[in-house]
């Protein structure tokens, strides 16, 4: 009998933590290490933000490198994972009736990239792409995980990557500053919060916005909501663990969730 796979939220943070070695990536890298091994992953990034539900539906999908100002090595870093169509059309089915569209340009962005190659850095586990629709509230996404729960019974795990504190405006150069204080209590917030299991209408994590220091925590969502599609997936009596948590340069958290 397959073995339901976990669902994984993971701070993906700087494009540097790529290059890098530090206790967010060993977290990511034991976890790959020691997790049942997937026969597909989806992938859901923070930064592939569209309007409507697109998933990536080619055989070899490109890496793409969307950022700036970093060094070379990193623009010269590939992540050759297969794709995989028919796990698309999987996706497809278990998200009906929502519309899905079968994107063949995107390919991986460095939310998923960029924690996946610490995970599972030999490439050679199937990666299917899932963008965040910017265009429906944070109660639809956590549904969407819901619907996706199914394709961890047939081993597909779900990793999902971005921030629960994301504010660049408010970043502190100063590597040996302390995180602002709002950063702090919603950061908090969210780990106090991931073990409910009521009505989704009532989800703390949800209604993320009405925290006093949701709106400085997160100016835009898209950092936050991919959480929501792994705690969406959540079963029923699933434990919720916390793998590695921290916040960076004042504004960034780089909570990591795992369900299952």
């Amino acid at each position: 009998m397959q073995q339901t796979m976990p669902a994984l939220f993971l701070g993906h943070g700087s494009p540097m933590n790529v290059l890098e070695e530090n206790r967010y990536t060993q977290a990511w890298r034991h976890a790959g290490e020691t997790l049942p091994r997937p026969r597909a992953i989806i992938a859901v990034s923070a930064h592939w933000y569209t309007r409507g539900t697109a998933v990536t539906a080619m055989e070899d999908p490109r890496t793409i490198h969307d950022f700036g100002g970093f060094p070379q090595a990193l623009f010269d870093t590939r992540y050759p994972a297969p794709g995989s169509p028919a796990l698309a059309q999987e996706i497809a089915d278990a998200l009906a009736p929502t519309p899905v569209r079968f994107d063949h340009e995107w390919g991986f962005d460095h939310g998923s990239w960029g924690v996946l190659i610490k995970m599972y850095p030999g490439a050679d586990i199937p990666v299917v792409q899932l963008s965040v629709d910017a265009t429906q509230p944070a109660a639809w996404h956590f549904e969407q995980g819901k619907k996706l729960a199914a394709l961890r019974d047939s081993g597909v795990m779900i990793v999902a990557s971005g921030n629960v504190v994301h504010n660049l405006r408010k970043v502190r150069w100063d590597e040996t500053a302390e995180a602002w204080p709002w950063a702090q209590r919603f950061n908090q917030f969210v780990r106090d919060n991931l073990d409910y299991q009521g009505d989704t209408e009532a989800h703390p994590l949800v209604n993320f916005m009405q925290h006093p220091d949701a709106a400085l925590s997160n100016p835009t969502p898209e950092h936050y909501l991919p959480l929501l599609y792994v705690l969406g997936a959540r079963q029923a009596g699933e434990p919720v663990t916390v793998p590695v948590d921290g916040l960076e340069m004042g504004a960034i958290s780089m909570l990591s969730v795992q369900v299952g």
